[in-house]
Formats: structure tokens, sequence, C-alpha cells
């Protein structure tokens, strides 16, 4: 709604201010005016508009040196200046300086309202933009992070250490153990955080085309090139550059990198402008670099640039005290991106959650509770929510521990089965079908127990 803008009329005409207010009043607008630039100047200080439109012809202060003082009370101030045909060359300058657009005396009031509007619109855009970047250097405050775990706690007291600095960092880990992550919060807990925070992963691009994405092009440089666009690294000037699976970059950008990381500075593909940048630069990679490093696949100055500080992302089975809290994060989140009302785990799921050796690590972690919460029909998460791989890995030592021989031809899963029906059917036995007791005897849950009935057809 307008009514929450302010615009602060500025002409030692009254005519103009009257007209001026009239007409923005009608659109919504609060209008605060003044007759000079010693006035503008004064109701600036107090009365901080959200819109300044202002004559640049006026006695002892004019416009031009109006304007360089909001400018220098408010850095954000948007104005829009007033001028006659003589004066143009003279707003123009002002545009260079800052200010939002300019119009021709005598104007037609309704380009005053479609700029008015337009410099109102930027500014809200520019708000939700700084919400938004404060949500998101909140959602990354070192604080938030999830975990019990020694090493990641160490982990976050390296980043509280590096981040504030310019350094590269390099970022090891396996595939899904938040390596991003790792990324983000260093970028949002920097200096740069206000900056740009520019992603791309170097292992899904073929060279040519990475090429193209990292350092920009110029029109025509290239078979479908047909206007010039700006790489990664010119959209991540004054902020942060995150390289994903650097690792997989062949050996002739790996020079052309090298070159960025020592002189900041690049030409794009098919240009010879040499292009200044003001970055930070991350990397991440799953693979072993000082290995590549001795087998010539990857330039060892290079690595010596990436790794001014090395950070190792711990794989989550060596932070299994994470795993319930984890696993309690995904629940909510999935519960409710998904409208479901699920209050918990069973604590047979836990067990398995905790006993299982993830290999895709926290990812893996995060696909199976939202495969669970999708598949779940309860209020709680039971070992039947679960997929198969994640049930039974960890019985690989059941059939042995009662003494069974696995038979030829049949799969460990099918003894597992059969060891799980017969075990079943004992229990019902010793219960006299009580399945209340036969659950509490076998340490699972009773939806559990009816669940296996149904799917081994027990009568």
């Amino acid at each position: 709604m307008n009514n929450n803008y302010t615009v602060m009329v500025v002409d030692d005409e009254d005519s103009v201010r009257k007209l001026l207010s009239a007409v923005l009043k009608r659109e919504g607008y609060q209008v605060v005016c003044a007759g000079s630039g010693e006035e503008a100047l004064s109701k600036f200080k107090t009365v901080q508009p959200d819109l300044v439109i202002m004559d640049i012809r006026m006695p002892n202060i004019d416009g031009i040196t109006a304007f360089k003082e909001m400018r220098q009370l408010s850095q954000n101030v948007t104005v829009i200046l007033m001028t006659a045909y003589a004066a143009v060359e003279t707003a123009v300058e002002a545009i260079k300086l800052g200010a939002f657009d300019y119009v021709i005396k005598p104007f037609d009031i309704e380009e005053v309202k479609l700029l008015t509007n337009r410099a109102i619109q930027l500014q809200k855009m520019t708000e939700k933009i700084y919400v938004l970047n404060q949500q998101l250097i909140d959602s990354y405050r070192l604080d938030k992070i999830i975990t019990n775990s020694p090493k990641m706690q160490e982990l976050c007291q390296n980043i509280n250490k590096i981040a504030q600095s310019n350094a590269s960092v390099l970022i090891t880990g396996e595939s899904g153990t938040g390596k991003e992550l790792i990324a983000n919060t260093i970028h949002y807990n920097s200096k740069r955080n206000s900056g740009p925070f520019i992603k791309i992963n170097c292992g899904a691009l073929p060279e040519g085309l990475l090429d193209s994405e990292l350092f920009g092009h110029e029109k025509g440089a290239f078979t479908g090139a047909i206007m010039r666009r700006s790489g990664r690294f010119e959209q991540a000037d004054h902020g942060t550059l995150f390289l994903d699976e650097i690792g997989e970059i062949s050996p002739n950008l790996q020079v052309k990198l090298l070159r960025v990381l020592q002189e900041r500075e690049f030409e794009r593909v098919g240009g010879n402008a040499t292009i200044k940048t003001d970055i930070r630069v991350l990397a991440a990679t799953n693979r072993n670099l000082q290995e590549m490093v001795k087998q010539g696949t990857f330039r060892q100055d290079l690595y010596y640039r990436l790794n001014v500080v090395s950070l190792a992302a711990p794989p989550l089975r060596e932070r299994r005290e994470d795993i319930e809290l984890l696993a309690g994060y995904f629940l909510q989140k999935f519960t409710a991106e998904n409208e479901k009302a699920i209050l918990g785990f069973d604590p047979d799921v836990l067990r398995l959650l905790e006993n299982y050796n993830w290999p895709g690590n926290v990812r893996e972690l995060a696909n199976i509770i939202e495969r669970a919460v999708i598949m779940s029909t309860g209020s709680r998460i039971f070992p039947e929510d679960l997929p198969d791989n994640l049930r039974y890995s960890n019985e690989s030592d059941l059939i042995s521990s009662f003494g069974f021989e696995k038979p030829e031809g049949k799969t460990l899963k099918e003894m597992i089965k059969k060891v799980e029906c017969m075990l079943i059917k004992e229990a019902l036995q010793r219960n006299q079908g009580n399945k209340v007791k036969t659950a509490k005897e076998l340490g699972v849950s009773r939806r559990s127990i009816l669940y296996k009935i149904q799917e081994y057809e027990i009568e």
C-alpha cells in the first residue's frame, strides 16, 4: 500500500509543490513539501522519505548539492530530479552519481506518476531483497547447525575462525556430507554476506561450456553466442564464488583458474578486454586432490592456491550422535511440507537409523526420512515405512546366530524373511496369539507385528 511510503517534493515554486502534492496524495502517498534546499535537508533528517522529487535550480543550495548531501546522510535515498532543457546534462551527471531519473519541465503529470510508482516499486523490491538476505544470514548462523558431535563442533569453531578472512578454502568430504552447507555458512558469516554467493558444479558441464560459464563470452565467440554474457567470476564480484567438484576440471581450465586466483583478472571467451574481479573462492571435492597432484592430473600450484585453508566434512557414520537429531529435524521439515501429523519415530526405527552405515551420508538420511513421511499412514514412523536396504542391512549375522546355513540358490534377504517369519510364529504361539505381548517380547511395535503377520500371511 502506497500510504506506507513518504514522498518529499522540493521546489522553490509554490504552484509546482501544490500540484505534485495533490497528485501524489491521490496516488495514496504521504507527502512532505520543502521550498528550498536548506528546508529539504532539514526535513530529510527527521522525515527520512522513501523518495525525493526535487528541482535542480533553486537559490542558495541547488538540487544537485542537496542531493549529494542527502546521499551522505543515506546511501539508499531515491531521488527524481526536475530540470529545464538547458540543464539536462546536469541531470544526466546526477544519474551517474546515483539519482533514479529526471523529468523535464514543464513535465507531464502521467510521466511523474509513472516514475514515482517505478521508484517506489524499486524501493519495495530493495526492502524485500534486504529482508530475504537477512533471513539467509540468520539461517546460516553457526549456532543453528544441528550437532552433538565433537568433530562437527570442532569444524564449526574452524569455520568461525576463517569466515571473516578472504582466504581461499578447500572443503573435502564424501558425497552428501554437507560441503555446500559449509560453503554457505562461511559466506553468510563473512564480511561479504551482503554480496552475491554464486555456485557452480564443475563436474556437471563439459569443458567448453564450463569455460563460458566461468568466464563469460563475447557475442560471436562460438556458434550460438548471439550476445555477450557475463560469467560466474563477474557475477560473484564483491562476493563469494563456490566451485563444487573442483577435481573434475580439465588441465586447460586449471591454468585459467590459477591465473584468476593469482591476478584477480581474466578475459571473456572470445574477448580481449581484461576484467578485474574482487571475489573469495571456496572449492569443494570428494576426490583426493593430493593423490591427483602426484598422478599429474591436478596442478600442484592450483592445489596450493585453493588449499590456503582446508576443512574436512566428517561422514555421518563418524558422527552417529547426530543421527537422531538430524532425523528429527528432517521429520519436522517433511511433515510440514507434506501436511502430515507425524509425531515421532518408533524405537525400532531409531535403532535401524543409528546402526546403518550411511554411504550417502546426510543427503541419504534426508531422502530416507522424506520417503518414510510419504509412505507413513500413522502418527509415527515405523520400520515398514523405511526402504528394505535399511531395514535388512544390519541383519547379515541373523542366519548364523540361529545356527542356519545359507541354502544354495537362496538370497540373504529371502533367508532373513524366512527366519523373521519363523520367530514371529513361535512368539505368537508362546503368547497364545496375543499380538501386544508378542510385540513386547520381540521388542517391536504392535503395528510392526500386524504388518508382518499380513506380509507373511501368518494365521
